[in-house]
């Protein structure tokens, strides 16, 4: 082989020379995952220019392994080290290092790797000998893999791996044990799918996996089910509130903790002895169960069911244990307690969190099919009640039913985890507030910052609470961090019920074009929710959609034309400015990502009394010129100029390309007097404009927006390693610079004036 200056140039000479030898169907970038050289059949390749230690790449490509295993990924039963400039490759089995590969690392594969102490190679082969580089191909050939040993911290990637290989698979397939009454020996145990990849797991029990369990539940489960996880450190320090509810309890009561969704136990699981004989536990879900029984089932006062008898086992779920069912809310277990008028109650839950029209479900196209809850007793008898979308959140139902069922006395609690939209957006209930905690939801087994609260609520109504505080704690190093005080505000009005403009005025036509997301004409065959208004009125169409920042893309748009699934309402050129408040708040969390930020704060209209008034009063149009700029420079303002199908030519009139005449957003930021950050920002649109219009796909015809911009001039292609490659790089650099200052203009300028006049609250 040549001599290479560059370890990329070498990899795809190698390639290029070896894969029409091994198989000519594969390309480079199915090779190279997993970040590593490559993975070709039972091989695992790592390249370097010249190997001058090989204990250290074989401990960087050991690292690779372990990430691997991790992720449920087949070990190659080779690690091939590849010296490119000497032509030698260093062959290792990787079953000789399995229990290296069995190790969490923590650092980059490439860090802290001297002082590896590896075996001699298996084979050296010198690939500048014919017959030496036949076998040599013989091995790339070969698709051996080593068997792994199943533990916690790889057991969630082959659960993920087994479920989207066997789609119609459920837990037990995967899990199932041979104690109790339902022998299900399963994948783990007796391997069959995974034959050649894992050894059998020998546990006898699925305790190990106590903290995984929710996770371990086939895709649609997890969704019907919701997630039944608590952190350990949350979970003790939420004691301190079923603590405080223990005190409350009449002198001469008894009482009962009640967790009618508890998973295997890991809220309980910090109980004294005292406490824990008064506690009721169940759950759903048959695995769940089985461990819950194993952990707390001798030290508890009741679980449900009690023991497992021949028909416990109901299609992966427990008979019996359906808290939203009518049986399980006439329990005679339970009912004895609730009847005493003796016995305080005290309910202590995390309920599991599936909210059926969210964009997972759509994604999966499982709404429907995950929503088997809302057909339940609890559900149907809550409807009755709760009008809304409070009744498609899964939690709700349990929130809801605790208040209905079981709580009677004013000194019965609940001590529940939920995000705090049930009472600051929804009002599902109005009850007296004792005390709660703001907890980050990235801890509880998913990959969003957000803010979930327990709180301890007391059995007696309070229909003025309109706010309250929470202490905050974040995980870091397994150790709590005070994030300090949070302040809940209860909001009553939304957007679309005081901003919104509803007006039909006359030379309004149903017969303009509709777009889509991305600010292009919408596709003739998707469903459309809304007429395709056209009048000379209208400068296009903002959709700032609910209380929340679920999703806030989805949620948010600002389009030269109206939406093909609504949610919106028309801008209109004589009033659009006191619009555009809506759209700049709907981007707060995209700018503000801090946890205690997303599911506390909010989008809502309960200032729009004073607002109006000062719109009307002038006084702040020179805050409603800053946010018009922000308008125009901000990328998720998707208005494009465009000629429309209905052989109209629609114009983006809310930015600052005034090669066609001033636009809209010009005109009406003539008198604009900017301060120093603002005079940063223009200079640096005209920096972005000016590199724009030196692009190939460049239309003087067309009136720009930084969207339009990024969208179809910054282009860009894949290289050989599926990195992109900007084709472009000056105009690359200075839209990213431009996005920072935006993202911080936003934050100094913008966000105090949404919180003053409770566009975020």
């Amino acid at each position: 082989m040549a001599k290479y200056i560059f370890e990329l140039d070498g990899q795809l000479d190698f390639y290029k020379t070896y894969l029409p030898r091994v198989d000519k169907s594969l390309s480079i970038e199915q090779i190279q995952t997993d970040y590593t050289d490559g993975v070709l059949n039972g091989n695992l390749l790592e390249f370097k220019l010249n190997i001058n230690d090989l204990n250290n790449v074989l401990f960087q490509a050991i690292k690779y392994l372990s990430s691997m295993r991790i992720k449920g990924k087949s070990i190659p039963a080779n690690i091939l080290l590849i010296s490119l400039n000497t032509d030698q490759v260093y062959q290792f089995y990787s079953k000789d290092y399995l229990s290296f590969i069995e190790r969490v690392y923590t650092l980059g594969a490439s860090k802290e790797n001297s002082g590896f102490q590896g075996n001699t190679p298996i084979k050296t082969f010198n690939l500048k000998d014919s017959l030496e580089k036949e076998n040599f191909i013989t091995v790339l050939k070969s698709k051996n893999y080593t068997k792994i040993n199943l533990d916690e911290n790889c057991i969630v990637g082959w659960g993920e791996r087994f479920y989207r290989e066997n789609p119609l698979a459920k837990k037990a397939d995967f899990i199932g044990e041979e104690n109790g009454k339902v022998k299900i020996i399963g994948e783990i145990r007796k391997p069959d799918k995974f034959k050649q990849f894992i050894e059998p797991y020998t546990g006898d029990d699925n305790v190990r996996f106590r903290y995984l369990m929710d996770k371990l539940n086939d895709n649609l489960t997890q969704k019907n089910l919701g997630a039944f996880y608590t952190p350990k450190l949350y979970a003790e320090k939420s004691l301190e509130l079923v603590r405080e509810a223990i005190k409350r309890v009449p002198q001469g009561n008894d009482y009962v903790i009640i967790d009618r969704c508890a998973g295997t136990g890991n809220l309980e699981q910090f109980l004294t002895k005292e406490e824990l004989s008064h506690t009721i536990v169940s759950t759903v879900e048959y695995y769940e169960y089985k461990v819950l029984f194993e952990l707390l089932g001798d030290k508890v006062r009741h679980i449900i069911p009690p023991t497992e008898e021949n028909d416990t086992f109901n299609a992966g779920l427990v008979r019996g244990a359906d808290a939203l069912s009518e049986d399980f809310v006439q329990s005679k277990l339970i009912k004895q307690y609730i009847d005493n008028p003796k016995c305080t109650i005290i309910l202590f839950e995390n309920p599991p969190y599936a909210e059926t029209t969210s964009i997972e479900h759509q994604k999966q196209k499982a709404g429907k099919a995950s929503s088997t809850w809302k057909n339940s007793f609890v559900v149907q008898e809550m409807k009755k009640e709760v009008k809304g979308t409070a009744s498609n959140d899964l939690g709700n139902a349990f929130i809801w039913s605790a208040f209905k069922y079981y709580l009677r006395q004013p000194t019965d609690s609940y001590i529940v985890y939920s995000p705090v939209k049930y009472w600051k957006a929804q009002h599902l209930i109005n009850k007296k507030f004792l005390k709660g905690f703001a907890f980050n939801r990235r801890h509880f087994h998913t990959n969003i910052d957000a803010c979930i609260m327990v709180a301890l609520w007391s059995n007696e109504d309070n229909v003025e609470l309109t706010s309250f505080i929470l202490q905050a704690y974040n995980i870091e190093q397994e150790k709590l961090k005070d994030d300090g005080v949070l302040k809940i505000e209860k909001i009553f009005t939304n957007y679309s019920k005081t901003y919104y403009d509803g007006r039909k005025l006359d030379g309004d036509l149903d017969n303009g074009i509709l777009t889509g997301l991305d600010g292009l004409e919408a596709n003739v065959f998707v469903k459309k929710r809304i007429s395709p208004l056209f009048n000379d009125n209208l400068l296009g169409y903002l959709v700032a959609d609910g209380a929340g920042f679920d999703n806030p893309d989805l949620h948010s748009s600002l389009l030269v034309a109206g939406r093909y699934n609504g949610n919106g309402f028309f801008l209109r050129k004589d009033n659009f400015m006191e619009k555009l408040p809506m759209f700049a708040a709907s981007r707060y969390i995209t700018y503000n990502r801090f946890w205690t930020e997303r599911a506390r704060i909010m989008k809502s209209a309960d200032g729009s009394g004073e607002y109006l008034q000062a719109v009307k009063d002038g006084k702040i149009s020179a805050m409603l010129q800053k946010i018009l700029l922000f308008t125009c420079l901000e990328t998720q303002n998707h208005m494009r100029s465009f000629s429309g199908s209905d052989g109209r030519f629609y114009r983006n009139h809310l930015c600052l390309d005034c090669t066609n005449g001033a636009t809209l957003a010009i005109e009406k930021l003539v008198d604009f007097e900017p301060n120093e950050q603002e005079k940063q920002l223009l200079k640096q649109w005209e920096l972005v404009f000016s590199n724009a219009k030196k692009t190939k796909n460049y239309d003087q015809t067309l009136t720009y927006g930084v969207y339009q911009i990024i969208d179809e001039l910054n282009t860009n292609y894949k290289d050989e390693k599926n990195k992109t490659v900007y084709d472009y790089p000056e105009l690359n650099g200075h839209l990213n610079t431009l996005k920072q200052m935006v993202k911080k203009y936003y934050l100094d300028e913008i966000v105090p004036f949404l919180f003053e006049y409770q566009f975020l609250k």
